[in-house]
């Protein structure tokens, strides 16, 4: 079991993200029981990379849904080629068989593939990533929960069509609304938190081609505090490897102080209040403050 988890660790790792024990162990279970995972957290902590790490790791697809209010079958799972179907009625022109006619425009040689439909069409294993789930409405989630349950898809002028692969599938959430029981129940969960320091400056050494060391640790500490800060939106990992490759690309050197991180912070925070509060005279605090001080 501990060979089974490292592995998946390792594996994780060759493909860039640094997994911890409770990630790589939800991974490795998700991989033996064949089952979904639902991952949480806030926005940023690297959600969204498990997926992406594990279609690079496994050599596997990666089929995206994103989510968005809305968001309907036709989008999501399948539709049909009404111009092709129209073509082929007015080739047919008129008489014959209308039953015939029918099966025949309803085939699946008039069957336009979305995501999930082409997860579960899909000849080899796929990693299917259904991307903030909660941004979705109630009715599509009721809809996703077959597919989550049974790995298959029910389109009623086919029929019910089952996965030829068990997809690999990822859902990720933002909590920005209440899952149904239903869907939780059907999956794995999986919180992930803000890395902590040693983490966060292992995952900027890995994924940021500049800096490391001292200017990694100052990079990622100044990041840490901000979270701490009273923001409309807090900073995630990829924000900090945007930042660190920020200042990379600004060409400095030496010593992270806080005109540079001024000059970068467009990189970092994402919100105008956001950076009008975070002012050089505060960065300087920030960055002056022992590394165990709390900040305000």
């Amino acid at each position: 079991m501990r060979a089974d988890i490292q592995r998946v660790r390792d594996g994780l790792g060759t493909a860039g993200y640094v997994a911890d024990r409770p990630i790589a162990t939800t991974v490795h279970l998700a991989l033996a029981l064949e089952k979904p995972v639902l991952i949480e957290g806030a926005a940023g902590v690297g959600k969204t990379e498990i997926a992406k790490a594990l279609s690079r790791w496994l050599d596997a697809e990666l089929v995206r849904l994103q989510c968005y209010e809305g968001l309907d079958l036709a989008t999501a799972a399948y539709e049909w080629n009404y111009q092709r179907q129209l073509l082929h009625i007015r080739a047919r022109g008129e008489g014959g068989d209308r039953s015939a006619l029918e099966e025949e425009i309803f085939g699946e040689a008039f069957l336009l593939e979305r995501p999930l439909l082409r997860a579960v069409r899909a000849e080899e294993r796929v990693v299917l990533l259904i991307d903030e789930i909660d941004r979705a409405d109630e009715e599509f989630e009721a809809f996703l929960l077959e597919l989550l349950s049974d790995f298959q898809l029910s389109i009623p002028e086919l029929g019910t069509i089952p996965a030829r692969q068990r997809p690999i599938v990822v859902l990720t959430s933002n909590g920005t609304r209440e899952l149904s029981d239903a869907l939780r129940r059907r999956c794995l969960y999986l919180w992930i938190d803000y890395p902590d320091l040693d983490k966060e400056i292992e995952i900027l050494e890995r994924r940021a081609s500049g800096p490391g060391g001292e200017r990694a640790m100052d990079t990622v500490r100044l990041v840490q505090r901000l979270r701490n800060e009273r923001l409309s939106k807090r900073p995630g990992v990829a924000e900090t490897i945007d930042f660190a490759a920020a200042l990379d690309a600004l060409g400095i050197e030496g010593p992270l102080t806080a005109e540079i991180a001024r000059d970068a912070l467009g990189a970092l925070l994402k919100d105008p209040q956001d950076l009008v509060t975070m002012t050089t005279e505060r960065l300087h605090e920030l960055l002056a403050s022992s590394p165990d001080a709390p900040t305000d």
